[in-house]
């Protein structure tokens, strides 16, 4: 066995009964995103609330009712999530619907549900994906070949991502809607639906983005911003000029955990949607892309999950890991090419690690239904091994005996 075969053998979690990688790539996430909630935040929580450590221990506090969250998930067989589909987009539905209504307004948008019992605002979105992926992952399972050869069967979970996007843009959540329809997208890309297909509606998406940006003035102003920063660095381009000042400060290892001056009240939301900022400023150049590998592991574990699941016939478990990998990974590369200048500005959170009770919590569900996956299929592997055997040596000529 050549020495590459030999650490291939020593990483490999096969024989495992769950993907350590994945375990520790989103413990890992969560680690660290305590760690820069807590740095970034001293100073605007010592000015808000007189306590240093508001929004830290507010976080800390998220994160086990994430875990706990996440345990309970874990515990909850994937036929019980299938056969709910249906029932989970109509909550996300009824969400969407109701934080229009009663939901509470901030910096212009409707987007959180204070409900009595938990200890934070209720983020209607981030519940929906999750019902999105889980009632998509149920119709690919039972209408696969038909998604395949028909266009009426390809559309139908388009219509459903018309309807909830455009109670997402009556909040105004844009950045959830692109989040969400990138899925949709990329669940049926996985389902083996035809590319011609795809084309057509990247065109028509591609038409409707036009005209919406041109529709409204203050989303031209964003466009022509993130364009050039600097020409208007003290209004509609302060936030990305501040982002890449944090950047520009960080170098190569950063100015030290906790010496971070942009957060000092010149970045604003530094320890929600701008924490890659201060983690690059305060980690450098090499913590930022220690993050950026750490979730590049936590996509292609999901994946590989995904792809498992698949060649064991598991089709449900297969398109709901699909989809829980393409959110996360669509969601950390939107929030990161915001903060680095590459997308205009959207207030989109960094999965697992921005600060946040309804991120982390729907976070982690994704996360125990990915474990849940990888577990079931892994029983299943199992299972079938044996049974492959049996039916190996049955097949097998019996010798002549002498």
């Amino acid at each position: 066995m050549s020495r590459l075969a030999r650490v291939r053998a020593r990483l490999s979690t096969a024989e495992q009964p769950v993907d350590g990688w994945l375990v520790l790539a989103a413990l890992a996430l969560m680690l660290i995103g305590w760690v820069m909630v807590t740095s970034a935040s001293t100073e605007v929580a010592s000015s808000l609330t007189g306590n240093a450590w508001y929004f830290s221990l507010r976080h800390g506090a998220f994160l086990l009712v994430a875990l706990a969250a996440a345990a309970v998930a874990l515990r909850v067989p994937l036929a019980w999530w299938r056969a709910n589909g249906p029932l989970l987009l109509l909550v996300g539905i009824m969400l969407l619907g109701l934080v229009l209504l009663v939901g509470r307004e901030v910096n212009g948008s409707k987007r959180w549900l204070s409900l009595p019992g938990l200890p934070f605002n209720l983020q209607a979105s981030e519940v929906a994906k999750l019902c999105l992926i889980v009632y998509l992952a149920g119709y690919l399972e039972r209408f696969l070949p038909e998604v395949r050869r028909q266009w009426g069967a390809f559309l139908r979970p388009l219509v459903v991502m018309a309807l909830l996007g455009g109670l997402l843009i009556l909040e105004p959540d844009y950045g959830a809607v692109v989040v969400m329809t990138g899925c949709v997208m990329g669940m049926l890309l996985m389902a083996g639906a035809p590319w011609g297909r795809f084309l057509l509606l990247m065109a028509l998406v591609a038409a409707l983005g036009v005209v919406a940006a041109v529709a409204e003035p203050y989303r031209m102003a964003r466009l022509t911003s993130f364009a050039d920063p600097w020409a208007d660095q003290f209004a509609s381009g302060y936030q990305l000029t501040q982002a890449l000042i944090a950047f520009g400060r960080g170098h190569w290892l950063g100015t030290g955990l906790g010496n971070s001056v942009q957060k000092l009240f010149y970045l604003p939301e530094a320890h929600t949607d701008f924490v890659f900022a201060v983690l690059a400023e305060e980690l450098g150049l090499v913590g930022a892309f220690a993050v950026v590998g750490l979730f590049a592991l936590l996509v292609w574990r999901a994946m590989a999950v995904g792809r498992r699941a698949e060649l064991a016939g598991l089709a449900f478990a297969a398109y709901a890991s699909y989809g829980i990998a393409l959110v996360i990974g669509a969601q950390a590369f939107i929030n990161i090419a915001v903060s680095t200048g590459m997308l205009p500005t959207k207030g989109l959170t960094l999965p697992l690690l921005s600060y946040g009770g309804s991120s982390l919590l729907i976070s982690g569900v994704m996360m125990a239904i990915l474990l849940r996956a990888d577990i079931e299929t892994r029983q299943a592997v199992r299972r079938a091994r044996p049974a492959a055997a049996r039916q190996g040596t049955a097949g097998k000529p019996r010798g002549n005996s002498a």
